[in-house]
């Protein structure tokens, strides 16, 4: 006589709807149970009682260590200044309607800046990715969303192939390092970045 698999058991209470013959079979199943396996505290009765696992609560706030990195390679500044691409910037890279010649601010100042730029940034970073991130994977890709901008991360590769499923380290090692270039040449200081991102992901 063949063994009743385990499907077909789980069968028998998928399909159960309170007919008589049904009732019948759980009395006399459960007349020749263990008194072990009818205790309240059995582990299959708790388990059957318990509800799914919580879902991880997504990060939505950089950690220090993506902060320390930005801070690093953004650099400060406390009186405004145009970067290279002709923007009016301060402190910790930032820019905006905010900003305007011949401000200064003091290095607190530059921190509350710092923290409110990065909200837009982690907003982006988690609306974004479909998969879970470590606390060190979220604020490298921060990182990564301050320096390239929303838009640029939004449509990248990067994103995409997170979003795919692929293995986080190989596409924050293949991708990241793509974004070091300016009119065709590449910048050390922005691959020395990218790397310190990596890094920091993969740690």
């Amino acid at each position: 006589m063949s063994r009743l698999t385990l499907e077909g058991f789980t069968n028998f209470f998928t399909y159960y709807q309170g007919e008589t013959q049904q009732m019948d079979a759980i009395g006399e199943l459960w007349r020749r149970m263990p008194v072990s396996l009818l205790e309240e505290d059995a582990d299959w009765i708790v388990k059957y009682r318990s509800g799914p696992e919580p879902e991880p609560e997504p990060i939505s706030v950089i950690n220090q260590a993506g902060i320390d990195l930005i801070k690093r390679w953004e650099g400060l500044r406390l009186e405004a200044y145009y970067c290279s691409a002709g923007v009016i910037t301060i402190g910790y890279g930032s820019t905006g309607e905010h900003v305007y010649a011949g401000m200064t601010i003091t290095e607190a100042e530059a921190e509350r800046l710092l923290r409110l730029d990065l909200q837009r940034f982690e907003d982006s970073v988690s609306k974004s990715v479909k998969v879970l991130l470590n606390d060190n994977e979220y604020a490298a890709l921060c990182s990564f969303s301050f320096n390239v901008g929303c838009g640029a991360f939004e449509s990248s590769t990067l994103l995409r192939r997170l979003n795919a499923g692929e293995p986080k380290e190989r596409v924050f090692s293949e991708e990241l390092p793509k974004w070091c270039k300016a009119n065709g040449q590449t910048l050390q200081g922005l691959l020395n970045r990218r790397n310190a991102e990596i890094e920091l992901a993969l740690s």
